[in-house]
């Protein structure tokens, strides 16, 4: 089992675990903001404000991520706000864990293992999308156009995943720890 953070001359894996993340499912009308948070409406889109991130999963679900100091209030603000509605918020932070990857054959690792079109042209910072990543599911959110990518993946994949992403970056560049 591999530890990150993980580097070589071409990817850097690194894991974000001072990030909260608040799933929200909600039924229609859906507000343009809700509690102060962007809402993107069109599918496979983030907001962001900030550190701050909204992530499109459904036609009605979103997740929020956000570092953990900017978010103890945030369950509240929702809660206040869909008083009234039919909606769903919780916290999933402990279900999942967030790898970072970035350097310049990045978009080429996800390549390797994900059957989205990850061209630039095609698949640009501002979107997100849920997909299979190793056979693992994931979700992908493109952070730059540098390439750097967040991969959300449920903790119980977590090593496997980062056992693969290593292995798999190392046919890519000369490995350096």
């Amino acid at each position: 089992m591999a530890d990150l953070p993980w580097s070589s001359a071409a990817i850097q894996l690194s894991e974000k675990i001072a990030l909260r993340q608040v799933g929200l499912r909600l039924r229609p009308p859906f507000p343009a903001y809700l509690a102060g948070l962007p809402l993107p409406l069109a599918p496979n889109r983030l907001a962001a404000m900030g550190p701050l991130r909204v992530l499109w999963l459904g036609p009605d679900e979103w997740l929020v991520v956000v570092p953990e100091e900017a978010s103890a209030d945030l369950p509240t603000r929702l809660a206040r706000a869909l008083a009234r509605r039919r909606a769903a918020i919780s916290d999933l932070s402990s279900s999942r864990t967030i790898i970072e990857i970035g350097g310049a054959a990045a978009r080429d690792l996800l390549a390797a293992g994900c059957g989205l079109d990850l061209h630039p042209r095609v698949f640009v910072p501002g979107q997100c999308a849920q997909t299979l990543l190793a056979r693992v599911p994931v979700i992908v959110d493109q952070l730059d156009a540098a390439p750097h990518y967040r991969v959300l993946v449920r903790r119980s994949y977590r090593s496997w995943l980062v056992d693969w992403l290593i292995d798999a970056a190392g046919g890519l560049a000369p490995t350096q720890r």
